[in-house]
Formats: structure tokens, C-alpha cells, sequence
């Protein structure tokens, strides 16, 4: 789910128009809170239990807080309000995400609740979609492919320099794709649109951090031909070859390019 009204909380807290937190109770957590009001999803009589997990459940899918969709004033929460967007547009995004899982098992033809099996042949998890599935960490969930080819409309240098902003902060994490395909897909995209040394400068770096990459040195050839260095692109299938005697794809590109 992308861009901004797709993304903005595949199921954030929207639901929950008000509810006063376990903080606000006194006389030493023996009176009840406040039932919470203004629930439009849920179902009114939904426990605070659920509420909480589900809130939490958000909160790590799109790693954001609360007040990424509730109105904050004077350092409170005021669950009640609908005043930001972001809370009306999760709302609509919650419901999303229930239609599909509606419709499907269905779909991929397999009844409600039986998943992948485990390793003992056991049912796995329920067939659904979750807002992790999407937004993995992100409040709007973009590709690192659409973030750096963005990003480079103002020049290829600003692309692989958001590239490493964003690998920086997030490698090891779950938002984003930083295996050896990521700036593998960024390269042939500026291939494609011609932008020769910004691929190439992308491939450099791609091979900084998987120096073994075969594909990469494929991928390196393909830019160095496009730009005329014929002797280079050579070169290039060449390591590929090295690195990957298997590559019928690298083979039969060295050889055209030395029958030339």
C-alpha cells in the first residue's frame, strides 16, 4: 500500500475515539476507568485489552505513537477527537484490510484461518492480511526504489546519497529492502532513463557492499557498453563470469560483445 492516503495507517488507532490510559485511574488502580466512546469500527462494547493490543499492534506496524493520529494538547491525548486526517484515513484503511481478508481465502483457495505448515505439518497462521504487511515499519510504505529514483530528479548524486541516508538508519530493520537486489532495481531504472553514471555509481556502491555480486558486474556491463566503453563492459562480464562459471546470460554477453 502506497503514498500517502494508502499508507497512512493501514490500521492505526482510529477506532479508538476515546480512552482514558490506565495513568489516569485513581485510588491506586481499584476504581474502573472510564468506558472508552466514539468507537466507529470496533464494536462499542470491545474490552480495553483488545484496544491496548491492537493500539500496540499499530503502533510497531508503523512505527509511530499514538499521537501520530490522535490530537495532542498540553502533553494529553484526546482519543475522542477525529480532528487529524490521519485518523479518518486509518479508519477507511482498517476497513480496507478486513474486506480483504473477507475475501481472501477465497482467493488463494484456502479456508479461513489455515496458513503455511509448519515444519511438523501443523496449520501455520490464519490466511490474512495484517497492517504489518504492508507498512513494515513505515507510516506510508514506499519502496526504496521509489524513495532514491524520487530523490534523484534533483540530480543521481542526491539519490544514492538518500540511498545511504536511509541504509543508515535502517539497516537491519524491516522498512526497507537492502539486500543485493535494492540498488540492483535503482541502477536499471536509470539504465532504462539513461542516466549511465548515475546506474554505474550505484553499481560501484552495490559492490562495495556485495563484492561478489555477479549480477552486479552484469549489470555494471550493460551501463559501460550503453555509455561506448566496450573494453570496460568486457571486463565487467568477465568478473562476472569469475564469480558465476554458471551464468549462461554473462556467457553469451561476453561472447557478443568480443564478436563485435
Amino acid at each position: 500500500m502506497k503514498r500517502v492516503s494508502y499508507g497512512i495507517a493501514l490500521g492505526i488507532v482510529l477506532l479508538v475515539g476515546s480512552f482514558v490510559s490506565a495513568q489516569n485511574a485513581t485510588g491506586g488502580g481499584q476504581q474502573a476507568p472510564p468506558p472508552m466512546t466514539n468507537l466507529q469500527v470496533w464494536p462499542k462494547d470491545t474490552s480495553r485489552a483488545v484496544i491496548l493490543q491492537f493500539m500496540n499492534a499499530f503502533n510497531d506496524s508503523l512505527g509511530v505513537q499514538c499521537n501520530y493520529c490522535h490530537v495532542e494538547q498540553g502533553g494529553r491525548l484526546d482519543f475522542a477527537s477525529d480532528e487529524k486526517r490521519e485518523k479518518k484515513v486509518a479508519r477507511q484503511m482498517i476497513l480496507l484490510r478486513d474486506s480483504i481478508n473477507v475475501v481472501l481465502p477465497a482467493i488463494v483457495g484456502k479456508p479461513p484461518g489455515i496458513g503455511p505448515t509448519s515444519g511438523n505439518g501443523h496449520p501455520g497462521a490464519p490466511i490474512r492480511v495484517l497492517c504489518r504487511s504492508c507498512h513494515h515499519g513505515l507510516p506510508i510504505p514506499v519502496a526504496i526504489a521509489d524513495v532514491v529514483t524520487d530523490a534523484a530528479t534533483s540530480g543521481g548524486a542526491a539519490g544514492l546519497a538518500k540511498f545511504k541516508e536511509l541504509r543508515t538508519k535502517y539497516y537491519g530493520g524491516q522498512q526497507y529492502d537492502f539486500s543485493e537486489d535494492a540498488l540492483l532495481t535503482i541502477a536499471q531504472r536509470a539504465i532504462t532513463a539513461k542516466n549511465l553514471d548515475d546506474a554505474i555509481a550505484y553499481l560501484q556502491t552495490n559492490l562495495e557492499y556485495y563484492p561478489k555480486s555477479a549480477r552486479t558486474h552484469q549489470a555494471m556491463a550493460q551501463a559501460r557498453n550503453a555509455k561506448g566503453d566496450r573494453q570496460g563492459a568486457i571486463k565487467d562480464l568477465e568478473r562476472a563470469l569469475e564469480l558465476d562459471p554458471n551464468s549462461a546470460q554473462a556467457r553469451n554477453q561476453l561472447q557478443q560483445l568480443r564478436g563485435q
